[in-house]
């Protein structure tokens, strides 16, 4: 279960911090839900308690697996047989589940991919989704800014 100050990760939307729990009508019931701080685009989020884990929310991870994901980057390549329609279907669905080593993976193969060929619009705004989500996790982690976390993220790309 989740607290007040609990940093946790939200797919799709990053990384961010449980500010309150409040109690709302919706449908003329009373819930009670999380108000989430996120670092990206500075917005507040209200999720429903019961929703937290339909939606893959997540504490964030320990700064061991954090380090893993950072390694994960420059390990494997990328399924060259897929099409940019597949790859981003794939692509969306790692997103989506949330796991920091699958976003490591869109990072990695997009990047990958970026060395041989210009990458098309729907691949270059995947990778940029996915390393400002790996991005605003790291910051947590950390505790640090994002241009540093930014830093790391270049650094451990280009190894």
């Amino acid at each position: 279960m989740f607290h007040i100050g609990d940093k946790i990760f939200y797919p799709i939307h990053g990384a961010g911090v449980i500010e309150a729990i409040v109690e709302k009508e919706f449908l003329g019931e009373k819930q009670p839900y999380f108000v989430l701080d996120m670092l990206l685009r500075e917005l507040q989020i209200m999720v429903p308690l019961h929703k937290m884990d339909d939606l893959n929310i997540r504490p964030i991870v320990e700064e061991h697996t954090l380090e893993a994901a950072f390694v994960a980057l420059n390990e494997g390549e990328p399924d060259l047989s897929v099409t940019a329609a597949q790859r981003h279907r794939i692509n969306m669905e790692k997103i989506k589940r949330g796991d920091i080593y699958e976003e490591a993976e869109v990072i990695r193969d997009l990047t990958w991919i970026s060395r041989t060929k210009v990458l098309g619009t729907g691949d270059k705004l995947m990778l940029d989704q996915a390393q400002q989500l790996f991005i605003s996790e790291v910051e947590l982690v950390k505790g640090i800014a994002t241009e540093e976390a930014s830093a790391l993220l270049m650094q451990a790309i280009h190894r």
